[in-house]
Parts: structure tokens; C-alpha cells; sequence
């Protein structure tokens, strides 16, 4: 059904706003809220950082000439809230003010709201209308959604591919540790964004001994994700840098390799890094899926390396793709992984050409209309 123009547009402007806060309010979502005062926005706000006021309540708390709330509407992506968290109950605050009447995106799939929040406003007489863009507003929460949902993270697959497809050289004994760069310089800053606004990042043990990689945020400002590193037979050392100590990492590693003879731990953990004992089994991958769904991690990009990526694709267990494919030539070497999905965009990023590609079983994928990366 057709939604008047106006509407559109004031909820589109929620989602704009929404995405100031990507990478500071997981495990929260992201939210944006509006309010409208005949035909004008009145106030605005967003939810800034995990703990922090809710968007409601920043939006509320902009608008300069409080009396007009009890003639306006509020806008806002995602249900508000109904119960005390870190902060009072957003629909509480809403009733509170007067305002008499609010659109929503979409309802909240946690269950502490879950409708719960649109209830009450309507029991107070507040007209409420919910669905506005509401694939957008579902796709902006993609990770909210799948962690409530699906009970584990969002999965970003990321690599870097040759123009003949290949992720890396053949690797002789005795070849200098280090990436052997496909990309320039522009697309690894992007990444490095992309780090920063993401929970986890993963890799497996070949490429840690290849390449030693720091998986953390050097070329972007923010928060560095929590490093989870595959290391089943205890291959990796405190000379590479995944083990430094520097950030948090999770390990994981065979039971049998963490425990002595007598039970006790075998491993030294340093103040950040926690070894994590896992059943290699067929069924590893969503092992580790539970462990960081048990974490409140909300989302996980893997960078590598082949195998790994391999194994997650294989298993189904992947959600979005992010590929670049540069030009130079490797002509051999470890063939780049194969997946088929839906691309969503294509770019070109400094000497590369970048593509989004999502699972096609996604019930996330974006419109044509929006662009949150």
C-alpha cells in the first residue's frame, strides 16, 4: 500500500539519522527518531552510544517549544521500548508528554518489547501506525534482528580476490610473513571502517601464520572488534600479533589442549585473551556461533583465510559478502572462495572493484533506496 510522501520522507530521515550511531550502541540497536509539528520537524534525535539516552528521548529532549508535543507526531524506526533497561521505558516518556499520535518502522524483535512497547502507547490513546519502509527499517537492524532472531551473530564475509581469482601466491617455505596486497591503500582504510563498526572479526590459523594480521582499527577512528582467532592445535605464539594482549581475543582452540592431565588449565591467558575449548566436529562453525551469541556479539566478519571462509559458505552460514577484486594477476596460488547470492552494489574503491553480495535466503536484503555502508 502506498504511504503518503510526507510520511516517507520523515521516516527515511529516522533511518539517516539512525547510522550515526553504527558501531557505539550494539548490543543496543541503532535508532533514530522525529518529531513533526504541522508539516515541520520540531526535533530530532539518536541513539548515541550503548547506555546512553534513547532516541525518543533525545528527540524530545530538542524540540524548543515543549507545549507543541501535544500537537505533533513522532517518528521513529524501531518500536519504542517498555521496559527499564539503562534507561526509563521510552514509551513511558512518550505517554508522558502528550504526543497524540506515533509511527513506527517496525516492532522489536526482543522480548522484553515485542509489541509490548506499541501496546501500551495505544492503550493510552496514543494512534499509533506501524510498518512505514519496513524492510529498511529492518535491514538498518539487520544484526538487532538475527542475534533475537536467529540467536547468533550477523556474518560478513570479507576478502580480496586477484583479477584470476585468486585470494593469495603459492606460499614456499621460508616466504616472508606479511599480506601480499591485492588492494590499495583507499580500500584498506575502508576496511578498516568497517572493522569499527562491527563487534568480532575472525580468522583462521593459516592466516595468522601467514600474514600476521593485527585485526584490529589502525586506519579509521573507533572501537576495535573483539578478535576471535581459529587455533586448533595451539600453533600461535606471543610473536604474532593476535596474541599480544592488546585488545580482547577469544581463542579457539580442542578441548584436549587446554586442560591437563589432572583438569587443571594448561594455558597461560593473558588479561585479554581467553582461550575458548571447542568439539572440532562437523558442527564447529555454529559451535562458535553459540559461543559469541552467549557474548551478546551481534555481528562477525570473518577475513580468512580460503578454508575458512570455505567452511562457513558451505555450511550456509553466511549473510553478506563483501568481495574486491583488484588487477593484478597472480596467474596461481589458493583459488578465492565461490559463493551465489544477490548483489545489492557495485563499486569502485581506489585500484578495486568492490561488490556487496547478500545470502539470497537473507530476509534482510536492502532496497535500491538505502545505503549504510
Amino acid at each position: 500500500m502506498p504511504q503518503p510522501a510526507e510520511e516517507v520522507k520523515f521516516m527515511r530521515r529516522c533511518l539517516e539519522i539512525s547510522l550515526r550511531g553504527k558501531g557505539y550502541t550494539a548490543p543496543n540497536p541503532m535508532v533514530g527518531a522525529v518529531i513533526v509539528h504541522r508539516g515541520g520537524i520540531t526535533g530530532e534525535g539518536y541513539h548515541k552510544i550503548y547506555g546512553d539516552s534513547h532516541a525518543e528521548t533525545n528527540a524530545i529532549g530538542s524540540v524548543k517549544t515543549p507545549e507543541t508535543l501535544k500537537d505533533s507526531t513522532l517518528y521513529v524506526n524501531l518500536e519504542p521500548c517498555s521496559h527499564f533497561g539503562k534507561t526509563p521505558p521510552c514509551s513511558d516518556l512518550i505517554i508522558k508528554c502528550g504526543i497524540p499520535r506515533v509511527v513506527i518502522g517496525t516492532a522489536d524483535p526482543n522480548p522484553l518489547v515485542s509489541g509490548q512497547g506499541i501496546s501500551r502507547l495505544k492503550e493510552n490513546g496514543i494512534r499509533v501506525t506501524c510498518g512505514l519502509l519496513e524492510t529498511d527499517c529492518r535491514h538498518i537492524n539487520r544484526r538487532f534482528f538475527t542475534w533475537h532472531l536467529h540467536k547468533r551473530p550477523w556474518i560478513i564475509l570479507k576478502w580480496a580476490q586477484s583479477a584470476d581469482g585468486f585470494i593469495d601466491l603459492v606460499r614456499a617455505p621460508g616466504s616472508p610473513v606479511g599480506p601480499n596486497w591485492i588492494t590499495s591503500k583507499t580500500a584498506r582504510i575502508l576496511v578498516h571502517k568497517w572493522r569499527a563498526e562491527e563487534q568480532a572479526i575472525l580468522a583462521g590459523t593459516n592466516t595468522v601464520l601467514k600474514d600476521n594480521p593485527g585485526l584490529n582499527v589502525r586506519l579509521w577512528s573507533g572501537r576495535d572488534p573483539l578478535r576471535v582467532v581459529i587455533d586448533r592445535s595451539l600453533k600461535l605464539g606471543s610473536q604474532h600479533h593476535v596474541l599480544d594482549n592488546s585488545i580482547s581475543t577469544v581463542v579457539f582452540t580442542t578441548a584436549d589442549k587446554t586442560l591437563t592431565d589432572n583438569g587443571q588449565s594448561a594455558l597461560t591467558e593473558g588479561t585479554n585473551i581467553r582461550y575458548v575449548p571447542l568439539v572440532f566436529d562437523d558442527a564447529v562453525e555454529m559451535q562458535m556461533l553459540n559461543y559469541l551469541h552467549s557474548q551478546d556479539i551481534q555481528s562477525l566478519i570473518i577475513e580468512g583465510g580460503a578454508y575458512t571462509l570455505s567452511r562457513f559458505i558451505e555450511k550456509g552460514l553466511w549473510d553478506e559478502a563483501r568481495i574486491f577484486t583488484g588487477q593484478k594477476h597472480f596467474y596461481d596460488g589458493v583459488r578465492a572462495p565461490s559463493l551465489q547470492g544477490k548483489i545489492v552494489r557495485q563499486l569502485e574503491t581506489g585500484n578495486s572493484h568492490l561488490q556487496f553480495i547478500y545470502n539470497s535466503s537473507s530476509e534482510f536484503i536492502p532496497s535500491q533506496t538505502i545505503n549504510d555502508w
